[in-house]
C-alpha cells in the first residue's frame, strides 16, 4: 500500500496543499469546516504526518511537556486530558513530567525545551523550573496551571482560590457554624496561602476570630487531613465544622473523624476541595468547592501554543469558575 500524503487529501477534499497543511498543523488559519473536512479525509485516508520532516521546516518538535507533582493525583487526570485533547487537535503529543515534587527533576524536564525535544511548557508546580525572573528574559514558552508563580510574564490558568476558600467558609456559616477549622496545604504554593487568606477574610466579614490552634497544616494528602483531624479532636475546645484544602485531606479528616466516634455531619461538618470524582462516593458524599480540571486543562494549552505561535495570551490571568457542591459531608448547626 503506497504512502498516504497531504497532496492526496488536498486531491479528495478540494483544497490547497498549503490549507491541508495548515489545517493540520495550523488549524487556527482555517475555518472549522475546512478543518473538519479535512481531518475527516486524512482518517480515512490513514495519514500519519512526518513528525521528523516537519520539525525539520518548523524548527519545533511537535512536542510540549506537562510538569507535574503526582499525575497519579486524583485532581490532574481531568486536567491531563483537557491538555491531552487541544493538543491532539493541533497535532502536537504531550509529554508527562511526573516530578513528585522534586525541583531537580522539575528543571530536567524544563531542559527539554532547551534541547528541542518540546516547545513549550505548562507547569503544574508553584516553583519556576528556569532560572531567570522574568518571563521576558528568553524563557521558554510556559503557562502556570493552578499554581500562581508571581513571575512577570507567565500566564495563569485556574480558579480564584481567594474567593473559592470565601465561598466555602460562607457555606459553612450560612450553616450557623461560628468555631470553624482549616487544614491547609503547602504553605510555598500560592494556591494554599491564597485560600487562607480568603478563609481569614471570610471570619472577619463574619465578625469572627480565627482560633490558630484549630489552623492546621498539610501537603494535600489523605494521611495530612487524617493527622490533623486527630490533633483537632484531642483539643478540649473543639470546631464544629473543618474546611480542608483538598478534598483527599478532607476523606482522610472524616474517616478519622469515624474511627473516633464522631459523627460526620452531626458533630463536626467537613468540606473539601478540588471536586475530585471519588467525593461524591465518600462516607458521606462530600461537600466540596469543584474546580473545572477538565476546562482548565484546555485553556492551559490553547494558551501555550498561542505562546509557542508568538501570539499575545488574549490574558496573563484566566480565572475558571468554580463551583460549591453540598453533599452530605455539611449539616446546620444549633447556634
Amino acid at each position: 500500500m503506497s504512502k498516504v500524503g497531504i497532496k492526496d487529501i488536498a486531491a479528495e477534499t478540494g483544497v490547497s496543499i498549503a490549507t491541508v497543511s495548515h489545517a493540520l498543523r495550523n488549524p487556527d488559519r482555517v475555518s472549522d469546516e475546512t478543518r473538519r473536512k479535512v481531518l475527516a479525509a486524512a482518517s480515512r485516508a490513514g495519514y500519519i504526518p512526518n513528525r521528523m520532516a516537519a520539525s525539520l521546516r518548523t524548527a519545533r518538535s511537535g512536542n510540549i511537556v506537562v510538569i507535574i507533582p503526582d499525575v497519579t493525583d486524583s485532581l490532574n487526570g481531568k486536567i491531563i486530558s483537557g491538555i491531552e485533547s487541544v493538543a491532539r487537535d493541533r497535532g502536537y503529543s504531550v509529554l508527562l513530567g511526573n516530578t513528585q515534587g522534586s525541583e531537580k527533576l522539575e528543571k530536567e524536564f524544563a531542559s527539554m525545551t532547551a534541547s528541542g525535544q518540546a516547545d513549550g511548557i505548562i507547569l503544574m508546580s508553584h516553583r519556576m523550573p528556569v532560572e531567570t525572573s522574568s518571563a521576558a528574559l528568553g524563557n521558554p514558552p510556559l503557562v502556570s496551571g493552578c499554581e500562581f508563580t508571581g513571575v512577570s510574564g507567565v500566564p495563569f490558568v485556574g480558579v480564584d482560590d481567594r474567593e473559592a476558600a470565601k465561598d466555602a467558609v460562607g457555606h459553612l456559616l450560612d450553616y450557623g457554624h461560628r468555631r470553624i477549622a482549616v487544614i491547609t496545604g503547602d504553605m510555598d504554593s500560592a494556591s494554599s496561602r491564597f485560600r487562607l487568606q480568603g478563609f481569614h477574610e471570610a471570619m472577619a466579614a463574619a465578625g469572627l476570630e480565627v482560633n490558630e490552634n484549630w489552623v492546621m497544616h498539610g501537603h494535600y494528602l489523605p494521611a495530612d487531613g487524617e493527622a490533623a483531624a486527630r490533633k483537632l479532636i484531642m483539643q478540649k475546645d473543639r470546631p464544629s465544622a473543618i474546611f480542608c484544602f483538598s478534598d483527599e485531606m478532607a476523606m482522610g479528616c472524616m474517616h478519622a473523624l469515624n474511627e473516633q466516634g464522631f459523627s460526620v455531619p452531626g458533630d463536626m461538618s467537613v468540606i473539601g476541595f478540588d471536586g475530585i470524582p471519588f467525593a461524591r462516593y465518600a462516607s458521606p458524599p462530600l461537600t466540596t468547592i469543584a474546580q473545572p480540571t477538565e476546562a482548565i486543562g484546555a485553556a492551559c494549552a490553547n494558551t501555550l501554543f498561542d505562546l509557542i505561535e508568538d501570539k499575545k495570551p488574549a490574558s496573563m490571568k484566566t480565572y475558571l469558575p468554580h463551583e460549591l457542591i453540598v453533599r452530605e459531608s455539611t449539616a446546620s448547626i444549633d447556634c
